[in-house]
Protein backbone atom coordinates (compact mmCIF):
# COMPACT_ATOMS: atom_id res chain seq x y z
CA UNK A 1 0.00 0.00 0.00
CA UNK A 2 1.46 3.24 -0.99
CA UNK A 3 0.96 6.63 1.31
CA UNK A 4 2.63 9.33 1.85
CA UNK A 5 2.80 9.67 5.43
CA UNK A 6 5.59 8.31 7.01
CA UNK A 7 5.11 5.56 9.13
CA UNK A 8 7.39 5.02 12.63
CA UNK A 9 7.64 1.50 14.32
CA UNK A 10 9.48 1.98 18.05
CA UNK A 11 10.40 -0.63 20.08
CA UNK A 12 9.99 -0.48 23.87
CA UNK A 13 12.04 -3.25 26.05
CA UNK A 14 10.56 -4.24 29.43
CA UNK A 15 10.58 -1.39 32.34
CA UNK A 16 8.40 1.50 33.06
CA UNK A 17 11.92 3.38 32.82
CA UNK A 18 12.06 2.40 29.13
CA UNK A 19 8.76 2.45 28.35
CA UNK A 20 7.70 5.76 29.44
CA UNK A 21 9.87 7.91 27.04
CA UNK A 22 9.73 5.48 24.31
CA UNK A 23 5.76 6.38 24.36
CA UNK A 24 6.16 9.83 25.18
CA UNK A 25 8.32 9.50 21.84
CA UNK A 26 5.83 8.22 20.41
CA UNK A 27 3.29 10.77 21.28
CA UNK A 28 5.41 13.55 20.19
CA UNK A 29 5.71 11.94 16.67
CA UNK A 30 1.82 12.07 16.23
CA UNK A 31 1.01 15.39 17.53
CA UNK A 32 3.81 16.98 16.36
CA UNK A 33 4.92 15.56 13.21
CA UNK A 34 1.31 13.51 12.02
CA UNK A 35 3.31 10.25 11.47
CA UNK A 36 1.51 6.88 12.09
CA UNK A 37 3.17 5.48 14.79
CA UNK A 38 3.20 2.15 16.27
CA UNK A 39 4.86 1.00 19.27
CA UNK A 40 6.21 -2.47 19.77
CA UNK A 41 6.39 -2.95 23.77
CA UNK A 42 8.27 -6.33 25.14
CA UNK A 43 7.55 -6.78 28.71
CA UNK A 44 8.37 -8.90 31.20
CA UNK A 45 5.01 -8.67 33.56
CA UNK A 46 2.06 -8.59 31.40
CA UNK A 47 -0.57 -8.61 33.90
CA UNK A 48 0.27 -5.46 35.96
CA UNK A 49 1.55 -3.23 32.49
CA UNK A 50 -2.14 -3.81 31.52
CA UNK A 51 -3.20 -2.28 34.92
CA UNK A 52 -1.10 0.98 34.55
CA UNK A 53 -3.26 2.31 31.46
CA UNK A 54 -0.38 3.06 29.33
CA UNK A 55 -1.22 0.73 26.61
CA UNK A 56 -4.29 2.67 26.17
CA UNK A 57 -3.90 5.39 22.88
CA UNK A 58 -4.30 9.01 23.65
CA UNK A 59 -7.91 10.08 22.44
CA UNK A 60 -6.65 12.83 20.66
CA UNK A 61 -4.21 10.59 18.42
CA UNK A 62 -6.98 9.36 16.63
CA UNK A 63 -5.99 5.83 14.78
CA UNK A 64 -2.45 7.04 14.27
CA UNK A 65 -0.99 5.52 17.17
CA UNK A 66 -0.91 1.94 17.63
CA UNK A 67 0.73 0.25 20.72
CA UNK A 68 1.01 -3.50 19.98
CA UNK A 69 2.06 -5.74 23.23
CA UNK A 70 4.63 -8.41 21.90
CA UNK A 71 3.54 -12.22 23.22
CA UNK A 72 5.05 -12.88 26.56
CA UNK A 73 8.26 -14.82 26.77
CA UNK A 74 9.63 -16.83 29.60
CA UNK A 75 13.07 -16.25 30.25
CA UNK A 76 12.91 -18.32 33.80
CA UNK A 77 15.47 -20.75 32.19
CA UNK A 78 18.71 -18.31 32.76
CA UNK A 79 19.34 -18.64 36.27
CA UNK A 80 17.18 -17.80 39.94
CA UNK A 81 16.76 -14.88 41.88
CA UNK A 82 20.55 -13.74 41.41
CA UNK A 83 20.52 -13.05 37.55
CA UNK A 84 20.85 -8.92 37.26
CA UNK A 85 17.67 -7.77 36.10
CA UNK A 86 19.87 -6.28 32.76
CA UNK A 87 20.43 -9.84 31.79
CA UNK A 88 16.77 -10.30 32.07
CA UNK A 89 16.15 -7.36 29.74
CA UNK A 90 18.94 -8.51 27.71
CA UNK A 91 17.35 -12.19 27.15
CA UNK A 92 13.52 -10.94 26.71
CA UNK A 93 14.52 -8.93 23.75
CA UNK A 94 16.30 -10.79 22.17
CA UNK A 95 13.91 -13.92 22.50
CA UNK A 96 11.05 -11.06 20.80
CA UNK A 97 12.59 -10.32 17.60
CA UNK A 98 10.88 -13.55 15.51
CA UNK A 99 7.56 -11.66 16.99
CA UNK A 100 8.92 -8.16 15.77
CA UNK A 101 9.78 -9.43 12.29
CA UNK A 102 6.29 -11.69 12.23
CA UNK A 103 4.13 -8.60 13.39
CA UNK A 104 5.70 -6.09 10.51
CA UNK A 105 6.07 -8.36 7.93
CA UNK A 106 2.34 -8.62 8.33
CA UNK A 107 2.19 -5.17 8.01
CA UNK A 108 0.47 -3.33 5.14
CA UNK A 109 1.66 -0.42 5.25
CA UNK A 110 5.17 -1.02 6.84
CA UNK A 111 7.12 1.33 8.82
CA UNK A 112 9.10 4.10 7.19
CA UNK A 113 11.96 3.71 10.21
CA UNK A 114 12.41 2.02 13.38
CA UNK A 115 13.45 3.44 16.65
CA UNK A 116 14.91 0.82 19.03
CA UNK A 117 17.36 1.68 22.42
CA UNK A 118 20.18 0.76 23.82
CA UNK A 119 18.74 -3.27 24.24
CA UNK A 120 16.86 -3.49 21.31
CA UNK A 121 20.11 -2.67 18.90
CA UNK A 122 19.13 -6.55 17.58
CA UNK A 123 15.89 -5.65 15.22
CA UNK A 124 18.39 -3.23 13.54
CA UNK A 125 18.63 -6.61 11.67
CA UNK A 126 14.98 -6.20 11.15
CA UNK A 127 14.77 -2.96 9.57
CA UNK A 128 18.05 -3.76 7.24
CA UNK A 129 15.36 -6.71 5.83
CA UNK A 130 12.52 -4.24 4.89
CA UNK A 131 14.69 -1.20 3.71
CA UNK A 132 14.07 1.33 6.97
CA UNK A 133 15.94 3.79 8.08
CA UNK A 134 17.57 3.04 11.23
CA UNK A 135 17.91 5.36 14.16
CA UNK A 136 18.46 4.39 18.83
CA UNK A 137 16.44 6.28 21.35
CA UNK A 138 18.54 6.93 24.42
CA UNK A 139 16.12 8.21 27.37
CA UNK A 140 19.37 9.17 28.93
CA UNK A 141 21.60 12.01 28.94
CA UNK A 142 24.24 13.02 26.30
CA UNK A 143 27.29 12.16 28.79
CA UNK A 144 25.83 8.41 29.07
CA UNK A 145 25.79 8.64 25.68
CA UNK A 146 29.41 9.70 24.90
CA UNK A 147 31.07 6.92 27.34
CA UNK A 148 28.95 4.48 25.79
CA UNK A 149 30.16 5.44 22.15
CA UNK A 150 33.70 5.52 23.38
CA UNK A 151 33.89 2.68 25.42
CA UNK A 152 34.97 0.04 22.44
CA UNK A 153 37.82 2.70 21.65
CA UNK A 154 39.11 2.83 25.35
CA UNK A 155 42.55 1.23 26.08
CA UNK A 156 41.51 -1.49 28.19
CA UNK A 157 45.30 -0.35 30.52
CA UNK A 158 42.95 2.69 31.10
CA UNK A 159 39.89 0.65 32.27
CA UNK A 160 41.95 -1.31 34.42
CA UNK A 161 43.89 2.20 36.43
CA UNK A 162 40.44 3.33 36.90
CA UNK A 163 38.79 -0.38 38.56
CA UNK A 164 42.19 -1.16 39.94
CA UNK A 165 43.49 2.48 41.67
CA UNK A 166 40.40 4.50 41.37
CA UNK A 167 41.61 6.84 38.76
CA UNK A 168 39.24 9.13 36.54
CA UNK A 169 38.55 7.91 32.88
CA UNK A 170 39.34 9.93 30.61
CA UNK A 171 36.30 10.89 27.66
CA UNK A 172 37.28 12.66 24.74
CA UNK A 173 35.45 16.29 25.13
CA UNK A 174 33.34 15.25 27.71
CA UNK A 175 33.92 15.60 31.85
CA UNK A 176 35.67 12.48 33.46
CA UNK A 177 34.26 9.42 34.72
CA UNK A 178 35.26 9.21 38.66
CA UNK A 179 35.36 5.46 40.27
CA UNK A 180 32.32 6.68 42.19
CA UNK A 181 30.24 6.69 39.05
CA UNK A 182 30.31 2.40 39.50
CA UNK A 183 29.56 1.87 35.69
CA UNK A 184 29.14 -1.73 36.23
CA UNK A 185 30.55 -2.44 32.13
CA UNK A 186 34.05 -1.36 33.05
CA UNK A 187 33.95 -3.82 36.15
CA UNK A 188 33.22 -6.65 33.24
CA UNK A 189 35.66 -9.16 32.13
CA UNK A 190 36.33 -8.19 28.44
CA UNK A 191 35.53 -12.07 27.87
CA UNK A 192 31.74 -11.70 29.38
CA UNK A 193 29.40 -12.51 26.93
CA UNK A 194 27.24 -9.73 28.31
CA UNK A 195 30.10 -7.15 28.09
CA UNK A 196 30.92 -7.91 24.25
CA UNK A 197 27.14 -7.69 23.79
CA UNK A 198 27.61 -4.35 24.94
CA UNK A 199 30.29 -3.35 22.50
CA UNK A 200 28.73 -5.15 19.91
CA UNK A 201 25.55 -3.18 20.83
CA UNK A 202 27.20 0.42 20.63
CA UNK A 203 28.91 -0.97 17.20
CA UNK A 204 25.36 -1.33 15.68
CA UNK A 205 24.33 2.01 17.14
CA UNK A 206 27.60 3.72 15.20
CA UNK A 207 26.25 2.98 11.91
CA UNK A 208 22.43 3.59 12.29
CA UNK A 209 21.12 7.25 10.85
CA UNK A 210 21.25 8.80 14.24
CA UNK A 211 21.02 8.60 17.58
CA UNK A 212 17.95 10.58 19.43
CA UNK A 213 18.69 11.62 22.53
CA UNK A 214 16.59 13.40 25.62
CA UNK A 215 18.03 15.92 26.68
CA UNK A 216 18.42 19.54 24.88
CA UNK A 217 21.56 21.67 23.64
CA UNK A 218 21.29 24.37 26.60
CA UNK A 219 21.55 21.65 28.91
CA UNK A 220 24.50 19.93 27.79
CA UNK A 221 26.28 21.77 25.60
CA UNK A 222 30.01 21.25 25.80
CA UNK A 223 29.45 16.80 25.49
CA UNK A 224 27.36 17.42 22.61
CA UNK A 225 29.45 19.40 21.00
CA UNK A 226 32.19 17.19 21.42
CA UNK A 227 29.97 14.02 20.37
CA UNK A 228 29.10 15.39 17.25
CA UNK A 229 32.66 16.61 16.76
CA UNK A 230 33.42 12.75 16.45
CA UNK A 231 31.08 12.44 13.69
CA UNK A 232 30.78 8.68 14.50
CA UNK A 233 26.72 8.90 14.01
CA UNK A 234 24.44 11.85 13.92
CA UNK A 235 22.99 13.07 17.13
CA UNK A 236 19.72 14.24 17.94
CA UNK A 237 18.96 16.11 21.23
CA UNK A 238 15.11 15.98 20.92
CA UNK A 239 14.42 16.76 25.05
CA UNK A 240 13.09 16.84 27.32
CA UNK A 241 10.09 14.10 26.78
CA UNK A 242 7.99 13.65 29.93
CA UNK A 243 4.66 12.73 30.43
CA UNK A 244 2.20 14.98 30.50
CA UNK A 245 -0.41 15.43 33.24
CA UNK A 246 -3.14 13.85 33.22
CA UNK A 247 -6.49 15.85 34.67
CA UNK A 248 -7.81 12.99 35.27
CA UNK A 249 -5.66 12.08 38.20
CA UNK A 250 -7.05 15.19 40.15
CA UNK A 251 -9.11 14.46 43.18
CA UNK A 252 -6.52 11.18 43.49
CA UNK A 253 -6.03 11.28 47.49
CA UNK A 254 -2.56 12.59 47.16
CA UNK A 255 -3.28 15.61 45.30
CA UNK A 256 -6.26 15.88 47.62
CA UNK A 257 -3.62 16.17 51.02
CA UNK A 258 -1.38 18.39 48.65
CA UNK A 259 -4.23 21.05 48.16
CA UNK A 260 -4.15 21.28 51.75
CA UNK A 261 -0.05 22.14 52.35
CA UNK A 262 1.46 25.62 52.03
CA UNK A 263 3.46 26.79 49.15
CA UNK A 264 6.76 24.92 48.39
CA UNK A 265 6.79 23.25 52.02
CA UNK A 266 6.70 19.29 51.16
CA UNK A 267 9.02 17.36 49.87
CA UNK A 268 8.61 14.66 47.55
CA UNK A 269 10.24 11.36 48.19
CA UNK A 270 10.56 8.59 45.58
CA UNK A 271 12.68 5.99 44.43
CA UNK A 272 11.68 5.62 41.19
CA UNK A 273 9.62 2.60 39.90
CA UNK A 274 12.41 0.11 40.28
CA UNK A 275 14.66 1.64 42.93
CA UNK A 276 14.45 -0.24 46.48
CA UNK A 277 16.37 0.33 49.99
CA UNK A 278 17.71 -1.66 52.45
CA UNK A 279 15.96 -2.44 55.56
CA UNK A 280 18.50 -0.40 57.82
CA UNK A 281 18.00 2.32 55.19
CA UNK A 282 14.72 2.79 55.01
CA UNK A 283 14.31 3.06 59.07
CA UNK A 284 17.15 5.76 59.13
CA UNK A 285 15.22 7.64 55.92
CA UNK A 286 11.99 7.07 58.18
CA UNK A 287 14.06 8.90 61.15
CA UNK A 288 15.45 11.76 58.94
CA UNK A 289 12.77 12.46 57.79
CA UNK A 290 10.36 12.92 60.90
CA UNK A 291 13.93 14.55 62.52
CA UNK A 292 14.00 17.22 59.75
CA UNK A 293 10.41 18.60 60.65
CA UNK A 294 9.25 19.63 57.63
CA UNK A 295 6.22 17.87 55.63
CA UNK A 296 6.28 15.12 53.31
CA UNK A 297 5.19 12.45 50.68
CA UNK A 298 6.98 9.25 50.48
CA UNK A 299 6.30 6.38 48.40
CA UNK A 300 7.15 3.63 50.11
CA UNK A 301 8.20 -0.08 48.89
CA UNK A 302 9.43 -2.78 51.40
CA UNK A 303 13.18 -2.77 51.61
CA UNK A 304 15.33 -5.72 50.12
CA UNK A 305 18.83 -6.43 50.67
CA UNK A 306 21.82 -5.81 48.06
CA UNK A 307 19.94 -5.20 45.27
CA UNK A 308 18.91 -1.33 44.91
CA UNK A 309 16.97 -2.20 41.50
CA UNK A 310 14.66 -4.78 43.31
CA UNK A 311 11.47 -3.60 41.71
CA UNK A 312 12.88 -2.03 37.93
CA UNK A 313 11.25 -5.16 36.23
CA UNK A 314 7.65 -5.99 38.03
CA UNK A 315 5.63 -3.15 36.80
CA UNK A 316 2.38 -1.59 38.33
CA UNK A 317 0.53 0.21 41.50
CA UNK A 318 0.27 -2.59 43.60
CA UNK A 319 0.44 -1.85 47.19
CA UNK A 320 1.72 -3.35 50.28
CA UNK A 321 -0.34 -1.26 53.18
CA UNK A 322 1.39 -3.34 56.01
CA UNK A 323 4.43 -0.54 56.38
CA UNK A 324 5.37 -3.02 59.04
CA UNK A 325 9.40 -1.96 58.39
CA UNK A 326 8.97 0.99 59.53
CA UNK A 327 10.16 2.54 63.03
CA UNK A 328 7.71 1.54 65.71
CA UNK A 329 5.08 4.72 65.66
CA UNK A 330 6.76 6.39 62.88
CA UNK A 331 3.26 7.08 61.24
CA UNK A 332 1.62 8.22 63.94
CA UNK A 333 4.02 10.65 64.82
CA UNK A 334 4.08 11.69 61.58
CA UNK A 335 0.42 11.79 60.41
CA UNK A 336 -0.05 15.53 60.88
CA UNK A 337 2.69 16.27 58.27
CA UNK A 338 4.19 13.61 56.16
CA UNK A 339 1.74 11.01 53.79
CA UNK A 340 2.74 7.72 53.57
CA UNK A 341 2.46 6.20 49.88
CA UNK A 342 2.39 2.31 49.16
CA UNK A 343 4.47 1.66 46.02
CA UNK A 344 3.31 4.13 43.74
CA UNK A 345 2.07 7.54 43.15
CA UNK A 346 1.29 9.96 40.14
CA UNK A 347 4.82 11.65 40.08
CA UNK A 348 4.15 14.21 37.02
CA UNK A 349 0.82 15.33 38.72
CA UNK A 350 2.81 15.76 42.34
CA UNK A 351 5.77 17.18 40.82
CA UNK A 352 3.96 19.67 38.91
CA UNK A 353 1.82 20.86 42.48
CA UNK A 354 2.54 23.64 43.95
CA UNK A 355 3.01 22.60 47.21
CA UNK A 356 5.83 20.83 46.24
CA UNK A 357 9.15 22.22 47.10
CA UNK A 358 11.91 19.45 46.39
CA UNK A 359 12.50 15.84 45.47
CA UNK A 360 14.55 13.33 46.95
CA UNK A 361 15.45 11.33 43.84
CA UNK A 362 17.37 8.39 42.84
CA UNK A 363 18.05 10.72 39.81
CA UNK A 364 16.97 8.47 37.17
CA UNK A 365 16.70 10.40 33.80
CA UNK A 366 12.91 10.45 33.34
CA UNK A 367 12.37 11.47 36.88
CA UNK A 368 15.30 14.31 36.53
CA UNK A 369 13.49 15.82 33.14
CA UNK A 370 10.13 15.43 35.18
CA UNK A 371 11.13 17.31 37.61
CA UNK A 372 13.56 20.08 35.86
CA UNK A 373 10.30 20.36 33.60
CA UNK A 374 8.12 21.17 36.71
CA UNK A 375 10.65 23.53 38.53
CA UNK A 376 11.16 21.40 41.27
CA UNK A 377 14.79 21.42 42.88
CA UNK A 378 16.20 17.59 43.92
CA UNK A 379 17.72 16.23 46.38
CA UNK A 380 20.39 13.53 44.55
CA UNK A 381 20.08 9.53 45.91
CA UNK A 382 21.47 7.67 43.03
CA UNK A 383 20.82 3.97 43.17
CA UNK A 384 22.09 1.78 40.25
CA UNK A 385 22.89 2.06 36.25
CA UNK A 386 24.32 5.70 35.16
CA UNK A 387 22.63 7.00 38.42
CA UNK A 388 25.58 8.33 39.72
CA UNK A 389 26.65 9.92 37.15
CA UNK A 390 23.16 11.92 36.82
CA UNK A 391 23.78 12.97 40.68
CA UNK A 392 27.70 14.28 39.80
CA UNK A 393 26.00 16.68 37.15
CA UNK A 394 23.07 17.44 38.25
CA UNK A 395 25.08 18.65 41.47
CA UNK A 396 28.26 19.60 40.22
CA UNK A 397 27.87 20.95 36.75
CA UNK A 398 24.05 21.98 36.44
CA UNK A 399 23.30 23.40 40.29
CA UNK A 400 19.78 21.65 40.21
CA UNK A 401 20.50 19.25 43.37
CA UNK A 402 22.09 18.72 46.67
CA UNK A 403 23.77 15.33 47.11
CA UNK A 404 23.32 13.00 50.26
CA UNK A 405 26.40 11.72 51.65
CA UNK A 406 27.23 8.31 53.31
CA UNK A 407 30.03 8.43 56.53
CA UNK A 408 31.06 5.51 54.81
CA UNK A 409 30.84 4.39 51.15
CA UNK A 410 29.18 1.22 51.69
CA UNK A 411 27.33 2.46 54.73
CA UNK A 412 23.66 3.54 55.05
CA UNK A 413 23.09 7.82 54.66
CA UNK A 414 22.31 8.38 58.34
CA UNK A 415 19.10 10.22 59.73
CA UNK A 416 21.00 13.38 60.56
CA UNK A 417 22.42 13.45 57.17
CA UNK A 418 18.74 13.16 55.72
CA UNK A 419 17.65 16.27 57.80
CA UNK A 420 20.53 18.03 56.89
CA UNK A 421 19.09 18.02 53.48
CA UNK A 422 15.90 17.80 53.68
CA UNK A 423 15.26 21.47 55.56
CA UNK A 424 18.62 22.35 53.14
CA UNK A 425 16.31 22.05 50.27
CA UNK A 426 13.13 23.09 51.93
CA UNK A 427 14.33 26.03 54.26
CA UNK A 428 17.55 26.87 54.24
CA UNK A 429 19.44 29.36 51.78
CA UNK A 430 20.93 27.04 49.38
CA UNK A 431 17.45 25.38 48.30
CA UNK A 432 16.52 28.68 47.71
CA UNK A 433 19.90 29.10 45.40
CA UNK A 434 19.05 25.64 43.67
CA UNK A 435 15.22 26.93 43.02
CA UNK A 436 16.19 29.70 41.00
CA UNK A 437 18.55 28.22 38.81
CA UNK A 438 15.98 25.05 38.61
CA UNK A 439 13.12 27.80 37.55
CA UNK A 440 15.83 29.36 34.91
CA UNK A 441 16.25 25.18 33.56
CA UNK A 442 12.33 24.98 33.78
CA UNK A 443 12.40 27.86 31.20
CA UNK A 444 14.84 26.54 29.33
CA UNK A 445 13.83 23.73 28.56
CA UNK A 446 10.21 24.79 26.92
CA UNK A 447 12.15 27.05 25.15
CA UNK A 448 13.88 23.73 23.15
CA UNK A 449 10.51 22.52 23.11
CA UNK A 450 8.86 25.79 21.33
CA UNK A 451 8.98 26.04 17.79
CA UNK A 452 12.27 26.99 16.36
CA UNK A 453 13.85 25.96 19.83
CA UNK A 454 16.74 23.47 19.73
CA UNK A 455 14.83 20.25 20.20
CA UNK A 456 12.54 20.80 18.14
CA UNK A 457 14.68 21.72 15.14
CA UNK A 458 16.61 18.31 15.93
CA UNK A 459 13.02 16.95 15.74
CA UNK A 460 12.09 18.64 12.43
CA UNK A 461 15.20 17.46 10.69
CA UNK A 462 14.82 13.41 11.78
CA UNK A 463 10.86 13.98 10.92
CA UNK A 464 12.16 15.41 7.47
CA UNK A 465 15.14 12.19 6.87
CA UNK A 466 12.10 10.02 7.02
CA UNK A 467 10.30 12.22 4.54
CA UNK A 468 12.96 11.87 2.08
CA UNK A 469 13.21 8.60 2.81
CA UNK A 470 9.92 8.05 2.20
CA UNK A 471 10.22 9.64 -1.24
CA UNK A 472 12.84 7.86 -2.68
CA UNK A 473 11.13 4.57 -1.76
CA UNK A 474 8.13 5.45 -3.29
CA UNK A 475 9.98 7.17 -6.63
CA UNK A 476 12.13 3.11 -6.31
CA UNK A 477 15.34 4.70 -5.37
Amino acid sequence: METTKSHIALLASPGMGHLIPVLELAKHLVSHQSFKVTVFVVATDHASLANTHLLQSPADSGDLLDIVLLPFIDVSDIGGPSVSFIATIVTTVLRSMPFLRSEISKMEFRPTALVVDLFGTDALEIADEYNMLKFVFIASNAWFLAVMLCTPEIDRKEIDEHVKNRKPLQIPGCKPIKFEHNLDVFFMDPNDPFYQGYVEAINKMSLTDGILVNTWDELEPTTLKALRETKKVPIYPIGPLVRPIEKSVFGNEIIAWLDKQPKQSVIYVSFGSGGTLSAQQVKELAWGLELSQQRFVWVLRPPTENDAAGTFLPLGNGSDATLDYLPDGFPARTQDRGLLVPMWAPQVEVLSHPSIGGFLTHCGWNSTMESIVNGVPMIAWPLYAEQKMNASMLTEDIGASIRVMAVESDAAVGREEIRSVVRKILVDRQGRNIRSRIKELKDNAANALAKGGSSYNSMSQVANICIQHLKAKASGA
